[in-house]
């Protein structure tokens, strides 16, 4: 069974054209958000404790999903989270409302996650033996239930869509979540990695052609 590639890590258009009015609607939402965000902060810098209470409530779930899918661990991604908020709390007397909330909030997502993706490349490789005996019992498809060979192929499908994402170089698989699964500007983006807009669209070609390379054999698409 053949899948298309995900809309977000295909290649985008060109946006020269003027935002139509729905995407209008959706900046302005987004600009309230951050402002609200930002207010939370400076209350936060007063030492406002609700203020940061609910300032986590509003971003944790972005941070946790952007740190399990740079990681591919969920425990991990929450120990990564709660560092950032630390770490939020920590630099609040020091806050100072000069980017949007946002990139400022990735910035710091994207210091505590290299340092956890380098210091994983340190250890030491685990033997394939172990890595053998740790392997959970494999999944065989149930011929005898209406479309379990589908949802199998599904599940091989993300699975492997999820490997490929964690086989990419650490700027561009969060260059590739922060576009494509929060949706950030390129604008914020390159603040957050610290790499021009040019640079960045490169970046993000590089990973989606190395994703359908690596999916190729899942894609309703012949790769070459």
């Amino acid at each position: 069974m053949a899948f298309t590639l995900p809309a977000y890590l295909m290649p985008e258009p060109e946006r020269n054209a003027p935002h139509p009015p729905a995407q209008a609607v959706a900046d302005g939402a987004e600009e309230s958000a951050d402002a609200e965000s930002v207010r939370l902060m400076l209350c936060v810098k007063e030492g406002d404790v609700k203020a940061f209470e609910k300032l986590v409530e509003l971003h944790q779930n972005a941070i946790i999903g952007t740190c399990a899918r740079m990681l591919n661990n969920v425990d991990d991604a929450h120990d990564i989270a709660q560092m950032v908020f630390i770490r939020v709390w920590r630099s609040a007397p020091r806050y100072e409302p000069t980017a949007k909330f946002t990139t400022w909030l990735y910035t710091i997502t994207r210091n505590l996650v290299f340092n956890e993706t380098r210091r994983r490349s340190r250890r030491k490789e685990v033997s394939i033996e172990q890595e053998n005996d740790d392997e959970p019992p494999k999944h065989f498809a149930d011929h005898s239930v209406p479309g379990a060979d589908e949802n199998l192929s599904k599940a091989e499908f993300h699975d492997a869509l999820d490997k490929a994402i964690e086989s990419l170089p650490e700027k561009q698989r969060l260059a590739v979540i922060l576009r494509g699964r929060q949706d950030l500007p390129y604008e914020e983006i390159c603040t957050i990695l610290k790499m021009s807009l040019p640079a960045v669209k490169s970046l993000l070609f590089r990973a989606r052609t190395e994703l359908r390379k690596h999916l190729a054999t899942h894609l309703d698409e012949d790769v070459k």
